[in-house]
């Protein structure tokens, strides 16, 4: 009896191929599972597809709203930004179809899972890494790294000889993957960093001659580190992260254009869409900085970096990371506000930001009439703070040279 392998099913050209090669040169029973992250707006047809393409059983599931709580709201919460812009958003998706796939394999008593990353990429260390993690019994193939060695046109003349019905979109000269959290283009012309990025690489963002006038002004409002809603309106995570995107996405906002370190060791030239994960970071990080302590600020953005880096490099299950999880929510308890944001012309600027546990004191900081802070307590904290350094004058010198008189 052939061993049951449950594949991670896009509905596309690729993973479609891979339901019949997994059957017939690897002697698997293929059950597929397909997750909606917000780029499946078909489940139905895609199950059906799984089908038709020689699937056992196809599962299709929204995940959707689970995403932007459990992995997306986490991250922005952390302030995880990869090299300080990549908000990662296919980095978060993986996580959470692996587990799916752990589940589902369990349920059905497979012995495999399967995916369809290349042997190049980042994805195929995100989704085994998690495996291994949830379930170190399973196997993991990746068909496209681990034999299933075809051009397009082979894969759509593989899958014709065996009568099974292509719908193959138009060749895209790029690279796309996408999430509710964002959108990453790859491939083509993206490959030469030195190339501006055309303007057909990009669905979700206008460009600049096509932005409205007029800036638009949202008032974010958060709860502990948490976007909870937009003015007086409460909106659900899915609503608000929507929201964000359509009008982000109107006047410009979240495009990334980076060179990227990738886990495997190359770097990469990528380009982004982001508009309501830029938009969300801006805001919250503009929160923080009116809440947190100095001290805690300071550290804060160590926190994010190592929070990116483990997320980027498919460690979401680690213990690690679940710490990191801890010190987040201990330091967003004050994260409570709400923060005026400004998108213009592809940019969202910051104007103005308030909160019930605000740290600035007006009369702390106020150069004018009603100054309570103690100038003349600044003499003494200045000669403090100066003293390592006249020591280290006298006896070592400054730049080499001893300030102690001959």
């Amino acid at each position: 009896m052939p061993e049951k392998i449950i594949l991670a099913y896009s509905g596309g050209l690729d993973t479609s191929v891979a339901v019949r090669w997994l059957a017939e040169e690897r002697d698997f029973e293929v059950l597929t599972l397909t997750i909606d992250l917000g780029s499946q707006p078909d489940l139905e047809t895609i199950g059906q597809r799984a089908l038709r393409a020689g699937a056992a059983k196809a599962k299709v599931e929204d995940q959707r709203g689970i995403f932007v709580e459990r992995y997306c709201w986490p991250a922005l919460k952390a302030g995880a930004l990869y090299q300080g812009q990549y908000p990662l958003a296919t980095a978060l998706g993986r996580p959470l179809i692996a587990r799916r796939l752990v589940e589902f394999a369990r349920l059905e008593g497979a012995t495999w899972v399967a995916h369809g990353s290349t042997g190049k990429g980042n994805d195929q260390v995100r989704f085994d890494v998690a495996v291994a993690a949830l379930a170190p019994e399973l196997r993991v193939i990746a068909p496209l790294r681990d034999g299933m060695s075809m051009t397009r046109e082979q894969e759509i003349a593989y899958l014709e000889e065996r009568g099974i019905p292509v719908q193959v979109k138009a060749a895209s000269p790029y690279s796309v993957d996408a999430n509710l959290w964002g959108r990453s283009i790859e491939a083509g012309v993206l490959e030469d960093p030195a190339a501006e990025p055309p303007e057909d690489a990009f669905l979700w963002t206008s460009g600049l001659d096509r932005v409205p006038a007029q800036p638009c002004y949202l008032e974010i409002n958060f709860e502990k580190g948490v976007p909870v809603g937009l003015g007086e309106k409460r909106m659900s995570p899915l609503d608000l992260v929507h929201h964000l995107n359509t009008v982000g996405g109107e006047y410009g906002v979240g495009r990334i254009d980076m060179v990227e370190d990738r886990f495997v060791g190359i770097k990469s030239r990528e380009v982004y869409e982001a508009p309501a994960a830029t938009i969300l970071h801006v805001a919250h990080r503009a929160l923080e900085e009116l809440v947190l302590e100095a001290e805690a600020a300071r550290f804060k953005t160590l926190v994010a970096q190592e929070y990116a880096r483990l997320v980027y490099q498919g460690k979401w299950f680690a213990s690690h990371r679940q710490d990191l999880d801890a010190y987040v929510d201990s330091s967003q308890r004050f994260v409570t506000g709400t923060v005026r944001i400004k998108l213009d012309r592809g940019t969202a600027r910051v104007a103005g930001r308030s909160s019930p546990f605000s740290l600035y004191r007006p009369r702390l900081a106020t150069y004018s009439a009603g100054d309570e802070f103690d100038h003349q307590a600044a003499t003494g904290f200045i000669k403090l703070v100066g003293l390592p350094l006249r020591t280290q004058a006298v006896v070592q010198g400054i730049d080499g040279k001893s300030t102690t008189p001959d």
